[in-house]
C-alpha cells in the first residue's frame, strides 16, 4: 500500500499537469487514504466523531478541493508510515515476551494400555496417568496413585526442604520428582494452567492503561473537539472580515493537519509498551504497562526469603565430629553413604567432600524417605540422617534448637558428629539490594517463615533494612499492609517480591507484586503482576531502570508533541506555514516520537 501509493505518486510529479495527473495523484490518494478514511466513516457510525481520523479525512479531502494533491497524499502517506512503525515496534515487543514464555514448555509421559507415550501436556485429559520419574518435572497437577517419593517443592511452597509424598497426596505441575518413579492421575487440563493464562495476560497488557495514558486520552477529547472549533472560526470570520475564503480556508486545512494528536495519542502507549518489550529481553515479563509506571514510585520492597533472594538449596557450612572422629573422616563416610541418594541435602554433602569416593566399599544401602539413609561404609555401620533416623536406630542427639538443618551421623551404633547444611544466598542478591537502595528504594524488608536466627544471619548478610521471620502467609499480609499504610502517607507505593503459594495473598496484596518464575509456583507467577523468569533479584534493579527510562521517553515525548503543535498552530494560523510545513508538524512529530520510543528497545 504504501510502496504502490509512493510510485504513482512519484510517477505524477514528474509529468505535466494534465487530466492524467490528477488521476494518478486521485488513485494514489484511495491507496493510502482509503483505511484513514473507512475508519473515520465507522468512528462518526459509532459516535467517535472528533478523532484523529476524522481530523485527517477532512484535512486532506479539503486540499485535495483545493488542488494541493501532492500535500494531500504525503499527508495520508507519512500518516500510514507512522502506523507501520507502531506496528513494527509493539510486535517485537510481543515477540520478545512471547518468545520469553516457551521456556515453560514441558512434555507429559502418559501410561496407556499399550505402554508409555509422550504428549504434550495441552494434550492431555483430567482421569489419565502421568508416569514422572526421578528427575523429571510434574507437568500437570493429579492425585498420587502409586509409588512413594520426595519431591523438590521449593518453587511451589518457598520451603528449601523436599516434600515427602504417598498415595492419596496432591502432586503440583510445577515440583520435581527427587527419588522414585511415581504414578499422577491428571486432575486439571492444561488450558487451566497458570502459563496459559499468563500468555493471555501478556497478549493484552495493553488494556491496562497508565494513569499518564488515562490523562492523554482525556485530554485528545477536549483537545480534538476545540481545534476543530478553532479550525472553523479560522475558515469562516476573517472571510467575512477581509475576504480570500479561499486563502483562510487553506489555512484553516493547513491548522487540521497541524492539530492531530497523533503523536500523543501513539508514542504515549507505545512508550510503554516498549518498555514492556525491553523488559521481557531482560527475562522480566510485565503484566500492564500501568505496573511499568507503578515501578516509578516504589520506595519500599519486602522480600520472601527463601528461592527468591537465597537459591532454594543446601551447601554444607559447617561439619562438627565427636571424639575420636575427625572431620575428613566423618564427611567423608557420610559423603560414601549419601552418594547413593540423589536427595539435595545428600547432593550437598557429596559435593562438599572433596576426597576420592571411589575408595569406600559400599553395601546394604537403604533409604527411608523423610529419614535418612544407612548402610556399611568400610565395615562400618553408618547412619545419616534426622532426629527421626537417630530414633530409629536408638541412637540418642542431644536436645537442642537448631539455626539450620542438621544431618546427624552415626557410626557403629554412636553419634558421631551432625553436619550443618542451610540455603545460601543467590549470588546476585548483595548487589541487588545495593542497586535497589541507589535507584531510590529507601526499605528493603526480608519477611520469611524461617526461624528468627536463620532470617538474621540472611538479612544481616544482605544488609536489609528490616527482618521479620517465623511469619505465616496472613501474618505476611499483616506486615505487607502495615509498609503499604506508611508508604502511601508519603505517596510512594510498595512492592512484595515471593514465589511460593504461600507467598500468593501477599503478592495479590501489594502495590506492586513480582514473582520468580523460573522455579517459582503457578500461582505465584498468576497473582503477581511482575514475573522475573530468570529468578535473579538483580533483574528487579534492572526493572526500575527501565520504568524510569520509560518514564523519561514518554514525558520527552510529550513535552516535545506540545511544543511543536504550539509553534506550528500559531504560524498555521497566520499563513507561515503551509501544507508540507503542517505534515512535518504533525506526521513528522509522531514519526520522531515513536523512534525516540523505540530507543527503549536498546534497553
Amino acid at each position: 500500500m504504501i510502496a504502490s501509493s509512493t510510485i504513482i505518486l512519484l510517477i505524477a510529479l514528474f509529468l505535466p499537469v494534465s487530466e492524467l495527473t490528477i488521476l494518478l495523484y486521485l488513485t494514489a490518494f484511495l491507496i493510502i487514504g482509503y483505511p484513514v478514511i473507512w475508519q473515520s466513516i465507522k468512528n462518526i457510525v459509532h459516535g467517535e466523531v472528533l478523532d484523529e481520523h476524522f481530523l485527517m479525512t477532512v484535512a486532506t479531502v479539503g486540499a485535495l478541493l483545493l488542488s494541493d494533491y501532492p500535500e494531500a497524499i504525503a499527508v495520508m502517506l507519512f500518516y500510514q508510515i507512522g502506523d507501520l512503525f507502531e506496528d513494527v515496534a509493539v510486535n517485537q515487543s510481543k515477540q520478545s515476551i512471547s518468545a520469553l514464555l516457551k521456556v515453560k514448555a514441558t512434555i507429559a509421559t502418559i501410561v496407556t494400555a499399550n505402554g508409555e507415550r509422550a504428549m504434550k501436556p495441552e494434550n492431555v485429559q483430567p482421569g489419565q496417568l502421568m508416569r514422572i520419574k526421578p528427575g523429571e518435572r510434574v507437568a500437570l497437577d493429579g492425585e498420587l496413585i502409586q509409588g512413594n517419593t520426595s519431591l523438590d517443592t521449593s518453587a511451589l511452597t518457598g520451603e528449601s526442604l523436599p516434600r515427602d509424598v504417598q498415595v492419596g497426596d496432591q502432586v503440583l505441575s510445577g515440583a520435581i520428582n527427587l527419588t522414585g518413579v511415581i504414578d499422577v492421575r491428571v486432575t486439571k487440563p492444561y488450558r487451566d494452567s497458570t502459563i496459559a493464562r499468563i500468555l493471555d495476560l501478556v497478549q493484552n497488557a495493553s488494556q491496562k492503561k497508565t494513569t499518564t495514558e488515562k490523562f492523554i486520552k482525556r485530554f485528545a477529547k477536549v483537545y480534538t473537539p476545540v481545534v476543530v472549533g478553532l479550525a472553523v472560526l479560522l475558515a469562516v470570520v476573517p472571510p467575512l472580515l477581509v475576504g480570500s475564503w479561499a486563502t483562510w480556508i487553506n489555512r484553516a486545512l493547513v491548522f487540521l493537519v497541524i492539530s492531530c494528536p497523533c503523536a500523543l495519542v501513539i508514542s504515549v502507549p507505545l512508550s510503554f509498551f516498549g518498555g514492556i518489550g525491553a523488559a521481557s529481553r531482560h527475562g522480566i515479563l510485565v503484566k500492564g504497562s500501568n505496573f511499568l509506571e507503578a515501578m516509578n514510585q516504589v520506595s519500599t520492597i519486602a522480600f520472601d526469603k527463601t528461592g527468591t533472594l537465597t537459591q532454594g538449596h543446601f551447601s554444607v557450612t559447617d561439619v562438627l565430629p565427636l571424639q575420636p572422629w575427625h572431620q575428613d573422616e566423618l564427611l567423608g563416610l557420610a559423603a560414601a553413604v549419601e552418594s547413593q541418594s540423589i536427595h539435595p541435602i545428600a547432593r550437598s554433602i557429596v559435593e562438599a567432600y572433596q576426597g576420592d569416593l571411589s575408595k569406600y566399599r559400599l553395601d546394604e544401602l537403604h533409604e527411608t524417605a523423610g529419614h535418612g539413609i544407612s548402610g556399611h561404609v568400610d565395615g562400618h555401620s553408618v547412619i545419616a540422617g534426622n532426629v527421626k533416623a537417630m530414633q530409629a536406630g536408638d541412637i540418642k542427639v542431644p536436645n537442642s534448637q537448631p539455626t539450620c538443618t542438621t544431618v546427624f551421623v552415626a557410626i557403629d551404633g554412636q553419634l558421631a558428629g551432625r553436619i550443618q547444611v542451610a540455603d545460601q544466598p543467590k549470588p546476585d542478591a548483595k548487589a541487588a539490594i545495593n542497586a535497589l537502595q541507589q535507584h531510590g528504594v529507601h526499605q528493603t524488608v526480608l519477611l520469611t517463615g524461617d526461624n528468627q536466627q536463620t532470617a538474621n544471619t540472611i538479612g544481616q548478610q544482605l544488609g536489609m533494612s528490616h527482618i521479620a521471620a517465623e511469619l505465616l502467609p496472613e501474618q505476611k499480609v499483616t506486615e505487607v499492609d502495615r509498609l503499604t499504610d506508611n508508604a502511601h502517607q508519603a505517596h510512594h507505593r510498595v512492592a512484595f517480591v515471593g514465589d511460593g503459594i504461600n507467598d500468593t495473598p501477599v503478592l495479590a496484596r501489594a502495590d506492586v507484586g513480582i514473582a520468580m518464575g523460573g522455579l517459582g509456583a503457578d500461582a505465584a507467577i498468576e497473582a503477581a503482576d511482575i514475573v522475573i523468569m530468570n529468578d535473579q533479584p538483580s533483574k528487579i534493579a534492572k526493572l526500575m531502570a527501565i520504568a524510569k527510562h520509560t518514564k523519561r521517553i514518554v514525558w520527552e515525548n510529550i513535552i516535545f508533541a506540545l511544543v511543536i503543535k504550539i509553534l506550528f498552530l500559531s504560524l498555521g494560523a497566520f499563513g507561515i506555514v503551509g501544507m508540507w510545513e503542517a505534515v512535518f508538524a504533525d506526521v513528522g512529530v509522531t514519526l520522531i516520537a515513536i523512534i525516540n520510543a523505540l530507543r527503549l528497545q536498546r534497553e
